[in-house]
C-alpha cells in the first residue's frame, strides 16, 4: 500500500489484541439491525436509519460494521447522521486511517489494481471534508463489539481480527474463517456468531459451530445489477438479509456535482462496481454484465 509519508498501513496488521478497543453492549432485547459501509452515501444512510425506525428497532440495537465514509459525495453529512442517531459503530479501516492522518484508505487493495488507483480520488475528497472533531470520534471507536441476543453471543468486527482490512468472502476457505474465529475467540471468548463487513457482499456461512454473517453495505450496490443495497436483521427468526431502497439518483447527482466521476458514481446507477479485480474469480460476472 502507499505510505503517503505519514502512516504505514501495516500498523493495522498488528498482533491480535494489541491496542484493540472492545465494547460490550450486554444483552440486547428485540430485533437488532446491522449494516456496513455507509460510504459517504448520505441518501442511503438516511434511508437505513429511517428503516430502523419503521421496523421499531431502537438506536441501541443498530450497529454499523464500519467505513462510514468512502466512495460517495457526502462524508461529513453522513458522519453527522450516524453520530446524531446514537447508533453503535465499529471502526473500519477508513476510520482508523483518517484518525491517524494517513494519506490512503488502507482498504487492502493490491498496488496498481483499479480499486487501488480509484481510491486516490475518493479518499482525497473524504480527507478534505472530515474535520478534527469527527477524526477524534473515529479514533475512539471500538474494533470489536460484543453482545448477547436470544442466548447467542455475537461479535461484530469490520473485516477481520488478524487484519482489519481482511476480505472474507462467501467462497473463502474454511481455514480463512477458522483463523479469524480463533483469533477473535482468543480475544473475547466463545462466540456463536460473527458479524462483519468490509467486502461489500452480504452472505451467511456456518463454520463448525459459529455462524459468520456479512451484513453487506448500504452505500454501494452488491455488484448484482440492482441499485438497492442491503442490511441484516437478527430476530427470533434467525438472520435475514434485507434489501434497502434509497434515492440513488440523488446520490449519483451529488457525486457528479462535486466531480467524483471515476466509476463509483456509475455503480450507483448500474449496480456494478467499476472493477472486479478485488473479487475472487468465483464471484466475478460474465463480461457482458459490466458493459
Amino acid at each position: 500500500m502507499r505510505h503517503g509519508g505519514i502512516v504505514n498501513f501495516n500498523w493495522l496488521r498488528r498482533t491480535v489484541g494489541q491496542g484493540m478497543k472492545m465494547k460490550d453492549l450486554g444483552v440486547l432485547s428485540g430485533d437488532v439491525m446491522l449494516f456496513g459501509g455507509p460510504y459517504s452515501n448520505m441518501q442511503a444512510t438516511t434511508a437505513a436509519l429511517n428503516e430502523a425506525i419503521a421496523l421499531g428497532i431502537a438506536a441501541t440495537n443498530v450497529i454499523c460494521t464500519g467505513d462510514v465514509v468512502a466512495y460517495c459525495a457526502r462524508p461529513a453529512q453522513t458522519v453527522a447522521l450516524v453520530r446524531d442517531a446514537g447508533i453503535t459503530v465499529v471502526a473500519g479501516n477508513c476510520e482508523r486511517q483518517l484518525a491517524a492522518g494517513a494519506m490512503d484508505c488502507g482498504c487492502g487493495f493490491e498496488d496498481g489494481t483499479t480499486c487501488d488507483l480509484l481510491s486516490a480520488g475518493w479518499y482525497a475528497h473524504v480527507d478534505k471534508e472530515i474535520g478534527a472533531g469527527d477524526r477524534a470520534w473515529m479514533a475512539g471507536l471500538p474494533d470489536v463489539v460484543v453482545f448477547t441476543h436470544l442466548g447467542r453471543r455475537v461479535a461484530v468486527i469490520h473485516g477481520g481480527v488478524t487484519d482489519i482490512a481482511s476480505f472474507i468472502w462467501s467462497v473463502s476457505t474454511d481455514a480463512a474463517f477458522s483463523e479469524e474465529i480463533a483469533a477473535l475467540q482468543e480475544l473475547v471468548g466463545k462466540v456463536d456468531m460473527v458479524v462483519a463487513g468490509h467486502s461489500g457482499l452480504a452472505f451467511i456461512r456456518d463454520v463448525a459451530d459459529v455462524r459468520w454473517v456479512n451484513a453487506g453495505v448500504i452505500g454501494m450496490p452488491a455488484h448484482d445489477g440492482t441499485q438497492d443495497t442491503c442490511f441484516a436483521v437478527l430476530s427470533d427468526r434467525g438472520v435475514d438479509i434485507v434489501s434497502l431502497h434509497y434515492d440513488s439518483d440523488a446520490a449519483f447527482a451529488d457525486m457528479q456535482q462535486i466531480g467524483l466521476r471515476q466509476g463509483y458514481d456509475r455503480a450507483l446507477m448500474t449496480g456494478y462496481w467499476p472493477s472486479e479485480d478485488v473479487l475472487p474469480p468465483e464471484l466475478r460476472l460474465p463480461d457482458f454484465a459490466n458493459g
